[in-house]
């Protein structure tokens, strides 16, 4: 067994926080000291069995028996919503999208429904912003706001379901909602007033129902939310050209995403975004994005200290990591923790995917990741590391809140070509401690590792083998 641990002392100074509140920073205080209770893959039992798929009454809604029409250009909003209105007052069953087209507005999903876009079929969502008003209480990057809706929403329900093999697109371009990102010429993106006035709101506490946003400014909707909703199954469902986050459940529970191919390389076109919400579980998926592929998160700076719920319990097994920022990321918006995350089975693979396995965050945004496992994970080429911890992401070091990843274990991951197995950069204060590496083989290694960690980390029964294989100065000819 190789060893290596790296230890750095870390001076003691004080930062003074003018506007998070003392409890807070208390808390983020309380949490760096505590010894963080370290679960295994023996959990995995016990959150699998919590996680149950709802099942729906055999009773069918086809949306052109309310009106919609299959031409691409008819507005299907209003016979959409009258079907899943017609089912849930049924007591449940499948609003049912037929082969075709069908252009859509919002869609709001209430308990008992199971949105079943069939073989052939694609729901279209419309450019036009005025179709996802009035403005509904969801998050935007962490941050919790009234905004345009998400393209599928739902809201404080219950057994609900978006399932077929048919298509949903997003519409999304440079013409309509990825140009509110973009810099014009010489001028920021028209996004950047409304992205600051929300952070501003959450810094000092706004109520939520006066953090008003919609129409006259832009925030982008993302695409299916499911918000403080329980029993939720998504699957086989193939997703393109969302505005941004593709599946983002928030305060929500007992979550099955299955099957889902997602294809989208837009701006911050994340694939699967579980915040603030537990016993999640992502399997058989694909996801090729402009984004991270999975990013796991539980609420950005002080607003996500006040909700103050931590993701947890989450399995993503048996998916096909294709283009991305990360495989499977920690943050950045993680301000109320994230644990107990097991990551099996899985292939990664692109030129154009960054890192496999990412944790980031700041002194802004502080929070603690701790218990993530990843094992039996296949690796091809990743553009900067195998592993990446980034607390130095934005603005880095400049914040009360210091953040934490703890008790990390990687497991009979191979790789075959990377610039570097690890890039790790921290400051004085945050905490990087027990990173496993157990039975890995990296290959095609190409630079020196960059490490900057409080804590250990720990190589047990692992081969690097460089690009370019040096000889020892101390190398002798074998004897006969």
């Amino acid at each position: 067994m190789i060893r290596l641990i790296h230890r750095f002392v870390i001076a003691t100074f004080l930062l003074v926080a003018l506007i998070a509140p003392v409890s807070s920073r208390a808390l983020s205080q309380r949490a760096q000291r505590s010894n963080a209770r370290v679960v295994g893959w023996r959990s995995v039992p016990a959150i699998l069995a919590r996680v149950k798929a709802p099942k729906f009454p055999a009773r069918d809604f086809n949306i052109t028996y309310f009106g919609a029409v299959a031409d691409g250009k008819s507005d299907a909003t209003e016979p959409i919503r009258k079907a899943i209105a017609a089912c849930n007052a049924a007591g449940g069953g499948r609003v049912v999208v037929p082969a075709g087209v069908f252009l859509t507005g919002a869609i709001h999903l209430k308990s008992n429904v199971n949105l079943y876009v069939s073989e052939g079929a694609t729901l279209k969502f419309s450019t036009d912003a005025e179709k996802y008003l009035p403005v509904v209480y969801t998050r935007f990057e962490g941050t919790e706001c009234m905004n345009y809706s998400p393209f599928i929403y739902a809201f404080e329900q219950e057994n609900i379901a978006i399932t077929g093999t048919g298509t949903l697109d997003g519409n999304a371009s440079d013409e309509n909602w990825w140009a509110w990102t973009r810099r014009r010429g010489n001028d920021e993106a028209l996004a950047r007033s409304s992205v600051r006035k929300l952070l501003d709101y959450g810094e000092r506490g706004v109520p939520v129902k006066d953090r008003i946003f919609g129409k006259g400014e832009y925030l982008r909707p993302n695409f299916i939310q499911p918000y403080r909703s329980r029993n939720i199954l998504i699957e086989g469902i193939h997703i393109i050209n969302s505005p941004m986050w593709e599946i983002h459940p928030v305060l929500s529970t007992n979550i099955t995403v299955r099957g889902v191919k997602i294809n989208t390389h837009g701006p911050n076109n994340d694939g699967c975004d579980p915040e603030s919400s537990r016993d999640v579980l992502i399997e058989d998926c694909v996801f090729d994005t402009g984004d991270d592929c999975i990013a796991i998160k539980s609420g950005r700076d002080n607003d996500g200290r006040r909700v103050n719920v931590p993701s947890e319990n989450i399995i993503v097994r048996n998916s096909t990591m294709k283009d991305g920022h990360g495989g499977v990321v920690m943050g950045s918006e993680c301000s109320g923790g994230i644990r107990n995350v097991f990551i099996e089975n899985c292939r990664m693979d692109s030129p154009n995917l960054e890192r496999a396995l990412r944790f980031k965050s700041n002194a802004r945004r502080g929070g603690f990741a701790e218990n993530v496992f990843m094992r039996n994970v296949e690796i091809g080429k990743v553009k900067e590391a195998v592993l990446t911890i980034d607390f130095m992401y934005e603005t880095g070091p400049n914040g009360p809140y210091k953040p934490i990843v703890r008790n990390v274990t990687l497991e009979n991951v191979k790789s075959t070509s990377s610039p570097r197995v690890m890039w790790i950069a921290s400051f004085p204060g945050a905490l990087i401690d027990n990173i496993l590496f157990s039975d890995c083989v990296f290959r095609g290694v190409e630079a020196t590792e960059v490490v900057d960690a409080s804590g250990s980390i720990t190589f047990k029964n692992v081969k690097i083998e460089p690009v370019n294989k040096g000889r020892s100065l101390n190398s002798r000819p074998t004897w006969p």
